[in-house]
């Protein structure tokens, strides 16, 4: 995603542009109220079959060797595509507008420049090698078109039939150049008094387990979403191997190769609502887990940050906390995040959503004859439960939910025993030692236990410890 070499081509590929998105980045850094309701954008319609037609003509002419950069068109568009690839590049660009292709007449210069029609992309190519990367195009029928050239004065000018309409310098518009960079104010949440106020040994423990397990099975974020997922097909591109053998991550296969890569993606905002820290580094370690689980080894983070109001001192304490909570499990794992997004201003007149760093992670297995699933694979295997069981039911659904108790301190969470616990269980696979791995989340024991039997019909048999409550060994 670089802008370099005076005189290179700037090509538009991908679908026509309309005004479908214009101002969507600034709506979703707004306050959501009634009157903001009529300032909601037309939303993007995606295109799947074009997206993928797009990608394979991305990764095809890559192989030209013509392309010098290349970046997608997100928020903002093309002025923030070409805004970051020539400040990247330490370049300009001069560029012609109405060449750009469009699907609806008489577009202005502020909506082509802002409009986030989706399957876009900006691309770079060496001076005199363009006919290579518009033939590529042509062959997957995507609209391909020149529509300016790279400069060295580092400066974006935008024309409409040839009449200058914007000049500014790219490093004006990026974080880390002009774009401006804020100190803002944060506090600890007030709430945070009632989290320290916190006594397990004041919640009473249950007397019928049965209908216990039997309510928090029921609860809606740990339900089964088959009813869901089964209305899709599952086997487009004949590359999903988890269709009829379950895994705590999606593994698809990579054609012609050995090799597969696993995919989840994780958050317990009542976590991070609890401790905005150890919960953010929790949600990555997660992601992990399940990438571990099935065999693969983590490479790679995106994320989806979802807060309040961030001029709210509270709700920015929570994404400050967040922040450095996410960098330091993503070192830990050797994680690097790629990319996301940060949507704040997520809140009503009842108050901010709990804050939400969703974690995307990647993983890859070296050969996918390796991949471990999560379900129990007959009667009689032995069942361990690898890692430190504690005495601890904190910021659990079941406190939430059946206990009515909604403030707790986070859970215990020890980044390196995490770190060392995965490097264990990767040796386990590698050297198959084990039949199944899953691992223990949202529900506690019991619901992983439930969920390992449930593709085979199986059933389990296990010890409480005396030690350790009932209802905290289980839930």
């Amino acid at each position: 995603a670089i802008a370099t070499g005076k005189g290179n081509l700037v090509l538009f590929v991908g679908s026509a542009t309309g005004k479908d998105g214009i101002g969507g980045a600034s709506f979703a850094s707004a306050d959501i109220t009634e009157e903001s309701a009529q300032d909601l954008p037309a939303v993007q319609v995606g295109d799947p079959f074009q997206e993928k037609k797009l990608l394979e003509a991305c990764l095809e002419v890559i192989q030209t060797g013509a392309v010098v950069g290349m970046q997608d068109m997100g928020a903002a568009g093309i002025i923030c595509s070409t805004a970051e690839m020539s400040a990247k590049g330490k370049a300009g660009m001069n560029i012609h507008l109405e060449k750009i292709p469009t699907r609806q007449a008489n577009m202005k210069t502020w909506e082509l420049l802002l409009s986030e029609s989706q399957e876009r992309m900006l691309l770079v190519a060496e001076k005199g090698k363009e006919q290579a990367v518009m033939d590529v195009f042509k062959k997957w029928d995507l609209p391909c078109a020149v529509i300016g050239e790279v400069t060295d004065d580092g400066l974006l000018n935008f024309y409409m039939h040839g009449q200058l309409e914007a000049s500014l310098p790219a490093e004006e518009l990026v974080l880390g150049g002009g774009a401006p960079q804020y100190d803002r104010p944060f506090s600890q949440p007030k709430y945070f008094e009632q989290l320290r106020a916190f006594d397990a040994r004041k919640v009473p423990q249950p007397d019928q387990y049965i209908t216990i397990a039997e309510q928090v099975i029921q609860i809606p974020s740990i339900a089964s979403k088959r009813w869901v997922y089964q209305q899709y097909d599952s086997m487009v591109g004949t590359s999903n191997t988890s269709t009829n053998s379950p895994s705590d991550a999606a593994v698809i296969s990579i054609k012609n190769t050995k090799k597969a890569l696993a995919v989840t993606t994780d958050c317990n905002s009542r976590y991070v609502f609890a401790n905005p820290y150890k919960g953010a580094m929790i949600a990555v370690s997660e992601a992990a887990r399940n990438l571990v689980c099935s065999g693969a080894k983590p490479l790679g983070v995106t994320n989806c940050l979802n807060f309040g109001n961030p001029y709210d001192p509270e709700v920015y304490y929570q994404f400050v906390e967040v922040i450095k909570g996410m960098g330091e499990a993503c070192r830990k794992f050797d994680t690097p995040v790629t990319g996301g997004n940060v949507s704040f201003y997520n809140q009503n007149p009842d108050g901010p959503v709990y804050p939400t760093p969703t974690i995307g992670m990647v993983g890859l297995l070296e050969d996918v004859a390796n991949k471990m699933t999560l379900d129990f694979k007959a009667a009689g295997d032995v069942i361990y439960c690898v890692g430190e069981i504690t005495d601890d039911i904190n910021a659990s659904q079941y406190l939430a939910k059946i206990c009515a108790v909604n403030f707790s301190p986070a859970p215990y969470f020890d980044l390196e025993k995490e770190f060392l616990l995965q490097q264990k269980l990767s040796s386990f696979i590698d050297n198959k030692l084990i039949q199944s791995a899953h691992d223990v989340s949202e529900g506690g024991l019991f619901l992983t236990l439930c969920e390992s039997g449930f593709h085979q019909n199986l059933g389990f048999a296990i010890k409480t410890q005396k030690v350790i409550r009932k209802d905290a060994f289980l839930f």
